[in-house]
């Protein structure tokens, strides 16, 4: 007995239940996950992708990074940046991929600043990148955190943002940029740092920047932490050993998103 083949329409509405599915199982999927890893910064729409004829449109990722062989690379940031609680600052993370990758890193670092919190030894993000010596040419820049920002207003916080960003971007206009979110100095994360967390995605998909984010990607879990923290005499920074681990992480994720 022979079977007729499905119309054209019906194939295709059953194409769509097939990609409606798959999106409805990857969104509970990223719940569920949100739900067993409480210290997870909560996926951003951008997150989920779903392929196939009638999917509905998202952020398209931004393009590869195209570096040279020896890039130069400027790092800014925070204490994290700066290398507190290393056994000397030169052991900081910003510091030590610059072994590991053939990278020449240009390290500024202000402990305590962030984008609206001055520094104890600088003012603020914007007010540092303002300052920038236009004639140091990068071809990638990597702004990374800043937590320090988890006690101001949320208020004023993604205007703060876009202007260090716009000037970062006016001064060095042929550097890529890549941001490095905030990362966990404590356990469970903190709302506030979460929500800073999502900031920065959001306002980083909205330029095309690639965000790598240490909540989301689960850098320091409970598993680690005691590994990655000094939670003594560094006061909630990373040790030299989590200094080194946070350059593996951090040079691991740049090659995964360079040509």
């Amino acid at each position: 007995m022979r079977t007729s083949a499905p119309s054209p329409q019906r194939s295709l509405r059953r194409r769509r239940a097939r990609v409606m599915l798959a999106v409805s199982v990857a969104v509970a999927a990223v719940a569920g996950a949100a739900l067993l890893r409480p210290w997870a910064s909560p996926a951003t729409p951008e997150a989920v992708v779903a392929a196939g004829s009638g999917a509905v449109a998202v952020a398209t990722t931004p393009e590869l990074l195209d570096l040279p062989e020896h890039p130069t690379v400027l790092i800014f940031g925070d204490s994290w940046t700066y290398g507190s609680a290393a056994s000397d600052p030169t052991l900081g993370y910003a510091y030590v991929v610059a072994g590991m990758t053939g990278w020449t890193t240009i390290v500024d670092g202000v402990r305590g600043s962030g984008y609206l919190k001055p520094g104890l030894d600088g003012p603020d993000f914007g007010t540092r990148i303002a300052a920038l010596d236009p004639q140091l040419q990068p071809d990638l820049v990597i702004v990374q955190g800043s937590i320090n920002d988890r006690r101001e207003p949320a208020a004023g916080y993604r205007a703060a943002v876009d202007a260090a960003w716009d000037a970062l971007a006016a001064t060095y206009p042929h550097a890529q940029i890549v941001i490095l979110g905030a990362a966990p100095q404590v356990i469970p994360v903190e709302a506030a740092t979460a929500r800073i967390d999502r900031d920065l995605a959001g306002a980083a998909a909205a330029r095309g920047w690639w965000y790598l984010s240490p909540l989301g990607e689960h850098w320091i879990t409970p598993a680690n932490y005691a590994d990655v923290i000094d939670t003594g005499l560094g006061r909630d920074h990373p040790s030299t050993a989590g200094h080194r681990y946070l350059a593996e992480r951090l040079a691991a994720a740049v090659e995964a998103i360079t040509r």
